[in-house]
């Protein structure tokens, strides 16, 4: 028999029980700060604790007299709210008013002393973008000169591709207007020469140098030089080669120089937090990737300290802001043991449906102890609802699990083709192929599967009802058949919850999405189908058997033997 006998018209202390500890266990784990393609503020915050601050990053540049780097950084520091960011304003004010000489150039460099003369007064008493000082004939027949007696050979070869007769993104340095490209080429020498770039980024540059020597052809070292071209009218000598020294290859130079552009109003805080984390290549990444929401996630980070930036980058992932409460100290363990924290999360979701439908069995079924065949059903059919609701609550959880990533709108788009297009962003429009499954649709998919679940237990129990009743089977058979409307309202709310939210889908109140509105229909027919076939059939076969008159079995006649 598959219906419920002799339940309880009130819940039992047992069932309160194991309900009640079911709900306080997925709470909990609902509490834990991990997330599988997330981070929650939580975690960020935990990871930031006891690291450095951007304000206390920005008074080490100052200390290292680096002005240029060090008032990108205050400024990322006021656009985070850093409620320090008025002291590093006045260290950085009292280093720019000790040595007014180098503000333009971004701080002192002894390596360009001798060439440029840093403290002579050049009239600018703000930052300067490099490129400035280096288009002027004088400044770049000046550093010909240094540069012609070099030893090394990277130098020597990028010096060469100044000879190079034709280009297609500028004008060859031998003709008018080649002014723009022997600046970059004598720039990246000065960077190379004064081990301003890193040590792939070097080996790189000498590679692509040596190619186009031999083919007589920029190739590739064009696009990296219109790349420098961009980032060098943004900024002076001391963040130019503050950021080169943190990235790792061409490519990142061009993600940096197109982020340069498309999000001029970010520079700061992605300029801050290439130095924050010491690797400019995963910020690039980053952003690339996630576009402006990832921008808004870093400037969060970027909050938190030091530990919450790399942490951030490290995992690639975005920041889940609707995350609920930590609980106590569990970003901690989360932070040291992720796959750990995340597995224990999934299984206490699944323990604590478990326990609340195995309190709901023990309300509506009357197993008295029962073993066997029975009490075996009864643990699996909670198994079997908790697996659903812990699917549930893992997807409710994880906003990012089944959403696609929305394209970035800083993503590389085109390649510009003219240098009078360096500034210029592109706008060209790119569609999206990514298919999305938003918040409202996951939650719509929710409420439909609940609703066929209330539906569903509340079946159950007017079967337990009749079933409980001192009648005869004929009367409960009756009682059943009336009841059929009832076995078959979760067709009639499985198309309404469809109609609702086809309505709702038109009149914009959430997103157009067929999956939200039909699952209702879906849900409705296994509800239905699990009510009257596991449990109607089951219960009216029983009570056609028991409604039958006993009859006495046939006896066998005895014929009387042949002679």
């Amino acid at each position: 028999m598959n219906a419920p006998v002799d339940a309880p018209r009130f819940p039992p202390p047992r069932a309160l029980a194991l309900a009640g500890a079911g709900l306080a266990l997925a709470v909990v784990a609902w509490m834990l700060p991990v997330n599988l393609k997330s981070v929650t503020p939580a975690l960020l915050k935990a990871a930031g604790a006891g690291t450095p601050s951007l304000v206390e990053f920005g008074r080490q540049l100052v200390e290292s007299e680096k002005i240029g780097p060090a008032a990108l950084v205050l400024t990322a520091a006021q656009a985070v709210g850093d409620a320090r960011a008025p002291e590093l304003a006045d260290d950085l004010a009292k280093l720019s008013t000790r040595q007014p000489e180098f503000v333009a150039w971004g701080g002192w460099d002894p390596f360009l002393d001798p060439i440029f003369k840093l403290r002579e007064n050049t009239g600018r008493s703000q930052s300067t973008p490099v490129l400035a000082f280096l288009i002027t004939e004088k400044a770049r027949t000046s550093l010909r000169d240094y540069l012609a007696g070099t030893r090394s050979l990277g130098v020597q070869d990028l010096l060469n591709t100044r000879d190079i007769p034709a280009a297609t993104r500028f004008v060859p340095v031998g003709q008018p207007g080649g002014e723009a490209l022997d600046s970059v080429i004598l720039l990246t020498a000065l960077l190379y020469q004064g081990e301003h770039l890193s040590p792939s980024l070097q080996r790189e540059l000498r590679g692509l140098a040596g190619t186009a020597l031999a083919k007589k052809d920029f190739g590739e070292l064009e696009l990296f030089y219109l790349d420098l071209l961009s980032l060098g009218k943004r900024l002076d000598w001391g963040q130019l080669s503050e950021l080169l020294r943190r990235t790792d290859s061409t490519k990142t130079v061009g993600e940096y120089a197109h982020l340069a552009r498309v999000a001029p109003g970010q520079l700061p805080l992605i300029y801050s937090a290439a130095l924050f984390s010491d690797s400019a290549d995963s910020v690039a990444n980053y952003l690339i990737q996630y576009g402006e929401s990832g921008a808004a996630d870093l400037r969060l980070a970027l909050g938190a300290g030091q530990g919450a930036v790399r942490q951030l980058l490290l995992r690639q992932v975005p920041v889940n802001r609707s995350a609920g409460p930590a609980l106590g100290d569990t970003a901690t363990l989360a932070l040291l043991y992720p796959k750990l924290t995340l597995a224990v999360k999934w299984l206490g979701f699944f323990a604590g449906a478990f326990l609340i439908f195995r309190g709901l069995d023990c309300w509506l079924f009357a197993r008295g102890g029962g073993v066997g065949n029975k009490a075996m059903l009864l643990h699996l059919r909670s198994g079997v609802l908790a697996l659903f609701a812990a699917i549930l609550l893992v997807v409710a959880t994880e906003p990012f699990l089944l959403k696609a990533t929305p394209l970035s709108a800083y993503r590389l788009k085109i390649v510009i083709p003219m240098l009078a297009n360096v500034a210029t962003p592109s706008s060209q429009p790119q569609s999206s192929t990514h298919s999305d499954m938003d918040a409202s649709t996951l939650i719509s998919i929710g409420v439909f599967a609940l609703l066929q679940v209330v539906t569903y237990l509340v079946c159950l129990m007017k079967i337990g009802e009749i079933e409980r009743q001192d009648i005869s089977p004929q009367l409960k058979l009756r009682l059943m058949e009336n009841e059929e409307n009832l076995f078959d309202s979760g067709l009639y709310i499985g198309m309404m919850g469809t109609a609702t939210a086809l309505v709702l889908q038109v009149v914009g109140v959430i997103p157009a999405n067929l999956l939200a509105a039909y699952s209702s229909n879906l849900f409705g027919i296994v509800c239905v189908a699990l009510v009257k076939i596991r449990h109607v059939r089951g219960y009216k076969r029983q009570l056609i058997f028991e409604s039958q008159p006993a009859s006495a079995p046939p006896t066998a006649s005895v014929l009387p033997a042949k002679a």
